[in-house]
C-alpha cells in the first residue's frame, strides 16, 4: 500500500459538498475516496462477526483501511474539517475511532452524542445499497421525529462522507436496518480521560457480543421508528 493521501482535505471543495451552521454545523461530502482503492478497503475491512460499532485495532484491519484512518485523524484534515464547522484548532483533541460492518434493528435510533465528543466524522464504504431509504443517516431537527429531516439523506456507499458538531440539539439517526454497513468513525473527545473509558467499554461489548449475539440481535428488534436516546 503506497504513503498515498487517500482521504485528501482539498476533496471536501467538491461543488456538491453541503456545509450548513443551522440549527447545528455540519457537512455532508460526496466522492471523498479514490476509485482505485475500492477493491483494497474491501478487502481490508475487519470481519467483525457482530453487529455495532467496535474500537479501532490495527491488527483487525488490512493496510489501506489503517492507511484511512491514520487520514482521517490526520492534524490537517480535522483543521479542514474545524474551519468548516466553526471549531477552533479540532486536532488538539484526542481521537476515538471505531468500525462498524454489520447493524441490527435496534441501532440508529435518534440521539445527538455524548458531552464528551467535540465533533463525529463518519466515512462510509459500502459498494452498493438496496433501493430502501433504511440505514441511511439523516441529520434532523427534532429528537422525536425520524423524518424532520434538515437535508436529503445519506446514502452509506463507498466515499460518502459526513461530519458534525455535537451540540445539544444535534439530532441525528436513521431508519432500523440490519444487515452490512460498512463505516469508519472519528470522534474528537474532550479527554484522554473519556477516550479510556469508552475504549473499555467498547471492548467490553465488543466481547459480550461474541458470545451473546443472538440476545444482542433480538433486543430492541422491533423499535419504533423514531425511537430515541438523548447522548
Amino acid at each position: 500500500m503506497s504513503a498515498a493521501v487517500l482521504l485528501d482535505p482539498a476533496r471536501l471543495d467538491r461543488p456538491d459538498t453541503t456545509v450548513q451552521h443551522a440549527p447545528f454545523p455540519f457537512m455532508v461530502a460526496h466522492g471523498q475516496l479514490p476509485d482505485e482503492v475500492r477493491s483494497d478497503l474491501d478487502r481490508d475491512f475487519p470481519t467483525y462477526a457482530s453487529a455495532g460499532f467496535f474500537p479501532y485495532d490495527p491488527a483487525d484491519c488490512g493496510p489501506s483501511v489503517n492507511a484511512l484512518i491514520r487520514d482521517m485523524t490526520a492534524p490537517d484534515f480535522a483543521s479542514a474539517i474545524g474551519r468548516r464547522l466553526g471549531i477552533d484548532d479540532l486536532g488538539r483533541y484526542p481521537t476515538l475511532v471505531t468500525l462498524c460492518r454489520l447493524l441490527n434493528k435496534r441501532h440508529g435510533t435518534i440521539h445527538t452524542d455524548s458531552r464528551s465528543k467535540i465533533a463525529t466524522a463518519l466515512i462510509y464504504l459500502n459498494p452498493q445499497w438496496p433501493d430502501t431509504s433504511e440505514g441511511c443517516l439523516r441529520f434532523l431537527h427534532r429528537i422525536d421525529d425520524i423524518d424532520s429531516v434538515i437535508v436529503p439523506e445519506l446514502t452509506p456507499l463507498y466515499g460518502e462522507f459526513a461530519v458534525f458538531k455535537r451540540c445539544d440539539n444535534s439530532f441525528h439517526g436513521h431508519l432500523p436496518y440490519e444487515g452490512e454497513r460498512r463505516v469508519i468513525q472519528v470522534a474528537w473527545l474532550t479527554s484522554e480521560e473519556e477516550k479510556l473509558r469508552k475504549t473499555r467499554r467498547g471492548k467490553f461489548s465488543r466481547a459480550f457480543k461474541k458470545i451473546f449475539g443472538s440476545l444482542d440481535r433480538k433486543v430492541g428488534a422491533g423499535r419504533d421508528r423514531n425511537a430515541s436516546h438523548r447522548d
